[in-house]
């Protein structure tokens, strides 16, 4: 087994290269995925944020309104700071699980915070995907989320530049998605080679 952690900044492309490795043959897990699909629609996690923030917290099918939420931890970070202590142990325990179920294969998980939350030793190893600040803004966008929430919610994570200093290996994602694609393989060979000359399976 080997366990790559994909971090970056909000529009880089993490999602792109994980779904690179896995088309390589690697297992992916995308954490925000996990959270939106997994935690988050959980009756205990659905009671607990009803409980903190108000009815209003929850949709008319009983869902929890997650844009309602983006905007309360996005700007406030005491509840940022409740609501990660709250999905994080959850999210942990859904890896260990996934992980557990192919102890042979190779992962590629993706993790926004990564090293904000100290999570180097979940991981064999690091890479962070890079792009300039007008493409991951205009990615964003597309996504519908508008410049200044972008702002906000980039200005909660560690800089890039840092991120790239932290990380074993780092991606850039401002290219062709061919040029993505040629970095990815050429980084998926040097990570077997580094994993077979260690001795590992």
């Amino acid at each position: 087994m080997m366990i790559l952690g994909v971090t970056g900044g909000m529009g880089c492309g993490k999602s792109s290269v994980a779904r690179l490795f896995e088309d390589l043959g690697y297992r992916r897990l995308d954490s925000d995925e996990i959270v939106r699909m997994h935690l988050l629609t959980q009756g205990d996690v659905i009671s607990a944020v009803c409980e903190r923030h108000g009815a209003a917290a929850v949709d008319a099918d009983g869902q929890i309104n997650r844009a309602f939420l983006a905007r309360r931890v996005f700007s406030d970070d005491t509840e940022r700071q409740w609501l990660e202590s709250l999905l994080h142990p959850l999210l942990f325990l859904f890896w260990r699980e996934a992980l557990a179920s192919a102890p042979r294969s190779h992962w590629v998980i993706e993790v926004p915070l990564l090293f904000e939350k100290g999570l180097e030793n979940w991981f064999d190893f690091t890479l962070c995907v890079t792009s300039t600040p007008e493409q991951q803004f205009v990615r964003l966008e597309k996504r519908g989320i508008t410049r200044a929430q972008a702002e906000s919610r980039i200005s909660k994570q560690l800089p890039l530049v840092r991120k790239t200093e932290l990380a074993d290996y780092v991606v850039g994602n401002d290219g062709s998605p061919a040029f993505l694609k040629r970095q990815v393989t050429f980084l998926a060979g040097k990570l077997e080679a580094r994993i077979h000359d260690c001795g590992r399976p």
